[in-house]
């Protein structure tokens, strides 16, 4: 699995790449949606293009030209990014490749302290996989789940280890 993290990088967006991720996406949420009864095109469609902002949106690329997937990280408010769509492509889930994108967009949100949110789908494989990464659930909404996962302040835990060290030292 090592080796194949090493072999991603994250790519920009084009409008012109709509379609493409529009099939990643319905190849990654069909079996979730359809668990819920609300699987439909048009609404996967919609979805997206209603998250559509190209300037946040990066391919999840392995070996340079393989796009395995995409992820939005936009800003919400002053105080939170959004991971807004992470979808894998079936093949590559379950690979690691899910909590790569995580770590970097964890790293993103420390780098602007900033709290990350996200939504993720009832009964979704997913829900496990954001808890498991320090997501907690702060509410529900139909058949969305609302997570954030929020940012330390490092200052602050160094200085609580530094004190702790002394004071054991």
């Amino acid at each position: 699995m090592g080796d194949l993290l090493s072999r991603l990088s994250l790519q920009p967006v084009d409008s012109s790449d709509f379609e493409d991720m529009l099939a990643v996406r319905i190849d990654a949420m069909r079996p979730s949606l359809e668990r819920v009864g609300r699987f439909d095109l048009a609404r996967s469609r919609e979805r997206l293009s209603a998250g559509f902002a190209v300037p946040f949106m990066h391919h999840i690329v392995l070996d340079g030209d393989q796009r395995v997937g995409f992820v939005t990280l936009k800003p919400e408010g002053a105080d939170a990014l959004r991971l807004d769509h992470l979808y894998l492509r079936t093949g590559f889930q379950g690979s690691g490749i899910g909590e790569w994108v995580v770590r970097w967009a964890k790293a993103e949100a420390r780098e602007k302290k900033l709290d990350i949110k996200l939504t993720a789908l009832v009964q979704s494989d997913a829900n496990r996989f954001y808890l498991r990464h320090g997501f907690v659930l702060e509410g529900e909404e139909g058949v969305d789940l609302h997570y954030r996962w929020r940012v330390q302040d490092t200052s602050v835990l160094s200085n609580v280890h530094s004190k702790t060290t002394t004071r054991s030292g």
